[in-house]
């Protein structure tokens, strides 16, 4: 168990927040939500020990190890895979070179062999001969072959150390596990494999993460900072966003008699209480849910842009042909003989293991680069808006401000008007005089967002959309695209959003592509028919 007595953090005489009470539970998940800038890393370095609060305390008994996901990617370079894996127990790590460095010695005394004795004991105590086991099993979990064990941190790529850092992070059986995005770069199998480790984990868990699919799964528990408080709620963080956007509706209808909120509070609980669940954690919640009393439930001051795309005309049945392209980048082929029709209505989702090979492919669609065989051709009749990964030369080395910037894409140019429109994506104020080279990145994937809404394309062509944005603006785009009638190509990490903005599927593999008209999650249960 964790607890927070009276816990606030003072930066230069603002308080990032204030008089924080909790406890965390074992066999309870808690994710951590909040704005940008809200403080959820800097609470997780609180709990961890990293960063010392301004006032009161964070009590974990002695006995307790705790576990931290690592951020450093070269802390451990000179180390071998499997010995960074066990240093996530540090003192089954430091027994085992102990014991080691005993027997390599030539004059081995009794008193050493005592000792010896004494450390082989506590070693098999601690687990330490399955160690190697587990390790590899983890491992193998998050997607990475046996044979990396005995390799140099300092030899894989920056995919592998992040897997092998998650790896150091559930070693061991700690009784609290903290964990800041820890499915940023898995694939993912990895991610599944994760999700069901943690929902079958009987310690406590607290989560950072921009992934509501993953927070949805694991979580019995929200840790919500916003008012510069920090609240828990119980369930997971559709339960906590569709009740505070209720919430939220209900507090603007102040003629509203009291007992028809009630009624429509409780309809909305029993109804997430019905909920199917298959994992153990689930059915914790479940249980919270039934006891839960509306007084419990979340408001929420954040705000969310708006996000919404318009069509300028109906395209015809024509959209876009794709015939046997092929890429080689680097030296390496990255498309192979990629061929398909987009038809309307289509949103389409793509998958790679190489991610270079679906942003070559957008790249080439939008004729920023040439194929080296194959073509492609766009119906007449559509026009196109493009979201590409790096949007750097739109802003780097530029002078304008926001309200300049967004001028050069719209024929609307009054400054009433794109001060109207800016506010609703949460430029507000002298906001819009910023100039656009020192924006945030998720500030300027609003300004992009906005740029593309003023086009008012058929078809959107989008590379990482939800990148640098936070849940608020990420929920935003989900709702604005899947209200979206147009056509959509896109590529994402983000589960939630592909299974419910897209209606085929279509993974880029080293001979060829994959094609499906399904949802993603079906999508994925036919791969696993295939495997």
């Amino acid at each position: 168990m964790i607890t927070v007595t009276d816990l606030s953090l003072n930066f230069s005489g603002t308080n990032l927040f204030s008089n924080v009470n909790l406890k965390f539970i074992p066999g309870n998940c808690y994710g951590i939500i909040g704005a940008n800038g809200a403080g959820k890393t800097t609470f997780l370095n609180i709990l961890s020990g990293e960063i010392e609060p301004s006032t009161g305390d964070v009590f974990i008994p002695q006995h307790i190890r705790m576990s931290v996901l690592k951020q450093d990617h070269y802390a451990y370079d000179e180390f071998t895979v499997l010995d960074t894996i066990m240093m996530g127990n540090a003192r089954l790590y430091a027994i085992m070179k102990e014991k080691d460095a005993l027997y390599m010695k030539e004059d081995f005394s009794d008193e050493d062999g005592i000792k010896a004795g004494e450390l082989e004991g506590e070693f098999a105590e601690m687990g330490g001969w399955e160690a190697e086991s587990d390790g590899s099993r983890i491992i193998q979990g998050l997607g990475l072959g046996v044979d990396i064990l005995d390799a140099t941190m300092d030899s894989l790529n920056g995919n592998e150390k992040v897997k092998v850092l998650l790896a150091q992070a559930l070693f061991g059986k700690p009784e609290i596990i903290l964990l800041d995005e820890p499915t940023n770069h898995l694939d993912i199998q990895a991610v599944l494999w994760l999700e069901d480790f943690l929902m079958d984990y009987e310690g406590t868990v607290i989560v950072v993460s921009h992934d509501r699919y993953f927070l949805n799964n694991v979580c019995t528990h929200i840790v919500d900072i916003d008012y510069n408080k920090i609240k828990v709620y119980v369930g997971n963080y559709d339960f906590w966003y569709e009740s505070s956007q209720l919430i939220q509706r209900l507090l603007k209808d102040q003629n509203k008699k009291s007992e028809d909120k009630a009624k429509e509070l409780q309809n909305f609980i029993t109804r997430f209480s019905a909920n199917k669940s298959k994992s153990k954690q689930a059915t914790s919640r479940k249980k919270m849910l039934d006891k839960l009393n509306i007084e419990d439930m979340p408001s929420s001051s954040r705000k969310y842009p708006w996000v919404g795309f318009q069509i300028d005309r109906e395209p015809g049945k024509e959209i876009l042909s794709v015939e046997h392209i092929s890429k080689t980048i680097d030296g390496v082929k990255v498309l192979n003989n990629v061929s398909f029709r987009v038809g309307k209505d289509e949103k389409i989702a793509f998958v790679s293991d190489n991610e270079i090979a679906m942003t070559t492919l957008f790249k080439i669609l939008m004729e920023e680069i040439e194929p080296d065989e194959g073509s492609f051709k766009w119906g007449v009749s559509t026009s196109q808006s493009y979201f590409p990964k790096d949007n750097g030369e739109f802003f780097n080395d530029c002078t304008l401000n926001i309200c300049e910037w967004i001028q050069q894409y719209t024929e609307e140019i009054t400054e009433t008007y794109i001060r109207a429109f800016l506010g609703r994506m949460l430029f507000s104020g002298d906001d819009i005089y910023k100039e656009v080279q020192v924006l945030s990145g998720g500030e300027r994937v609003r300004c992009m967002l906005s740029k593309m809404m003023m086009k008012n394309a058929c078809v959107l062509v989008m590379d990482q959309p939800t990148n640098h944005l936070d849940l608020e603006s990420i929920t935003a785009v989900n709702n604005g695209l899947m209200e979206y009638k147009g056509i959509l190509l896109f590529a994402s990490h983000d589960h939630q959003f592909m299974e419910t903005v897209a209606n085929r599927i279509i993974e880029i593999r080293e001979e060829g592509i994959l094609d499906r008209l399904s949802t993603y999650d079906e999508f994925i249960e036919y791969k696993k028919k295939l495997a």
